[in-house]
């Protein structure tokens, strides 16, 4: 362990601590969470898209059942990002990284052309999830595009390692604008051709973006790589073995926390007023996963800067970690949120209230996330991604226990119990990480906070 973190001391960046300031930090971090921001647009202009059918509401639900095993199978693509950013530091890494991110791209088409062209995917759409036979062609259809989305995010975020850890992170920005622009222009196009009849446009348009991110992130994160030492001395990643020891907990973990989501939704069937519950906790979702979407790259800070500048680290992290609760407490605790529940999004009566308790709950979960994220950092940066195992199923158990006590005594509570059940398992997840850094600390040789100020 000692030497994969001298070497991982090493060859994070290129920089030195003195070259290092505030503004360095937020010019690297800000371009990464108005990135994440920028995706809730893309979802917009599918659905606008998608309400330009004869029959938005079938083209809309054959979108969305399709969209929802889109969203398992693309977590191994996301996951290359952070495994990109953490790894690749010479060509050796680099050619590595690729070939596992190869393994997956075979992996999700062999999935999609089952599911596409096999009987399995009828009887998968029908019976898992329940969808109208009549519907399931329209959503066979549209997943012929989805399964090309994995593949196009897969190599997205293989470059985007590359150019996050580069520092070039403006260009996370340029690609998602691109992408955008090009989807405007293509969902024009269909509008203006009348050829919306159908849930394929929606995931046509999302392979489409994909596509044109994907471009634009390899035309830059390949000009970086040429750049790259063919192989660093005191960097261990080499082949795609030593990738896989990092990944695949990664891989793991992400499939533990996916039961929250569906054990939420079942639960909140339980409460006094089934509809309100769902109603209010899906529109506070939205806004809360908005908020949160700028800071979902506080890990990599950790990653690109703590080898070096570890004061500053800490400094940044005292600034950015608290912000997410805070905006959530302006948001709810305010008129700001009256008003933007009441005269922007039209709600009224007691879904406006119920929102607005189950918005006031996120805000104890926007305070527990970003010292989570910075925590998984540290874990990734010294290769101990094993904990996200331990953390994730920690995560997974207390959220489920608390969701259910909470539905069986306060059932009245409705949406809220939502948040507040979220919450205990994050922070189950953080305490877990926090023994886990802990316990590795002198092993790992990595400063606390007390000791960072004093560098």
């Amino acid at each position: 362990m000692g030497n994969i973190v001298a070497a991982t001391v090493q060859n994070a960046t290129k920089a030195t601590a003195a070259g290092h300031t505030m503004g360095s930090l937020l010019r690297f971090f800000a371009p990464l969470g108005f990135a994440a921001c920028l995706v809730s647009i893309t979802h917009s202009i599918i659905h606008s898209t998608l309400t330009k059918a004869d029959q938005p509401e079938l083209a809309i639900a054959a979108y969305a059942i399709g969209a929802s095993l889109f969203g398992l199978t693309e977590r191994p693509a996301v996951l290359v990002r952070q495994t990109s950013s953490a790894l690749v530091r010479d060509r050796a890494s680099f050619r590595a990284m690729s070939g596992v991110t190869w393994i997956l791209i075979a992996a999700t088409v062999a999935f999609g052309a089952v599911v596409c062209y096999t009987p399995v995917g009828g009887l998968l759409f029908e019976q898992a999830y329940g969808a109208d036979p009549a519907l399931v062609p329209q959503i066979i259809q549209g997943y012929q595009f989805f399964m090309w989305v994995s593949v196009f995010s897969a190599l997205r975020c293989l470059y985007h390692g590359v150019i996050i850890s580069q520092m070039r992170t403006k260009w996370v920005t340029i690609g998602m604008i691109v992408r955008l622009i090009g989807m405007i222009a293509i969902a024009h196009y269909f509008v203006r051709t009348d050829s919306v009849n159908g849930g394929w446009v929606g995931a046509c348009l999302f392979a489409a973006g994909m596509m044109i991110e994907a471009g634009v992130c390899y035309w830059e994160g390949r000009s970086l790589t040429r750049k790259l030492p063919e192989r660093l001395p005191d960097h261990e990643i080499a082949t795609k073995r030593d990738v896989f020891g990092f990944y695949r907990p990664l891989l793991y973990s992400s499939f533990i926390v996916v039961i929250i989501a569906p054990a939420i939704n079942a639960l909140l069937g339980k409460t006094v007023n089934v509809e309100l519950s769902i109603a209010s906790f899906a529109v506070a979702s939205s806004i809360f996963n908005l908020v949160m979407s700028v800071f979902t790259y506080i890990h990599q800070i950790v990653l690109n800067f703590y080898p070096t500048s570890p004061k500053l680290v800490f400094r940044f992290q005292r600034i950015v970690g608290f912000m997410p609760g805070l905006l959530m407490a302006a948001i709810s605790f305010s008129p700001a949120g009256t008003f933007a529940l009441a005269d922007l999004m039209g709600l009224s009566g007691r879904l406006l209230s119920d929102t607005l308790a189950v918005l006031q709950a996120f805000t104890l979960l926007g305070l527990v996330l970003p010292w989570l994220d910075f925590g998984n950092g540290f874990l990734m940066l010294f290769r101990r991604t094993h904990v996200f195992m331990w953390s994730q199923a920690a995560n997974t158990g207390f959220a489920v226990v608390v969701l259910v006590a909470l539905v069986a005594l306060l059932p009245g509570w409705n949406g809220v119990i939502g948040p507040l059940a979220m919450t205990a398992g994050s922070a189950a997840e953080l305490a877990v990480v926090g023994f886990a850094l802990y316990r590795a600390r002198w092993e790992t040789g990595m400063q606390t906070p007390k000791a960072a100020n004093r560098a």
